[in-house]
């Protein structure tokens, strides 16, 4: 009983978010989708069936679902987001 309850409060706390970039479009990448618990695990399933990088940063994660949806990403979060749009560039280089 207790390993099922810490597993529901582990799932409750771990985020996903999604971002949307498409270079001279858009002038800063948005977050397209945020969420938490089994919405942040539906999301990640989600990625991972469309063939969609998934880049793992708890911390960022929490911090786009906290800014939210339609919300495009602030100055202070440029530098690590752009780490994340260059690991995505190699991913879709080595297809």
């Amino acid at each position: 009983m207790d390993n099922k309850r810490n597993d529901k409060r582990n799932i409750a706390n771990h985020y996903a978010a999604a971002l949307q970039y498409q270079p001279g479009q858009d002038q800063v990448p948005r977050v397209t989708a945020a969420g938490r618990g089994d919405l942040a695990r539906a999301i990640r399933e989600m990625a991972e069936d469309h063939g969609v990088p998934v880049y793992e940063d708890a911390r960022l994660a929490e911090t786009l679902y906290k800014l939210g949806v339609n919300t495009e990403i602030p100055p202070e979060l440029y530098d690590v987001v752009a780490q994340i749009l260059i690991f995505v560039a190699r991913l879709d280089a080595q297809k």
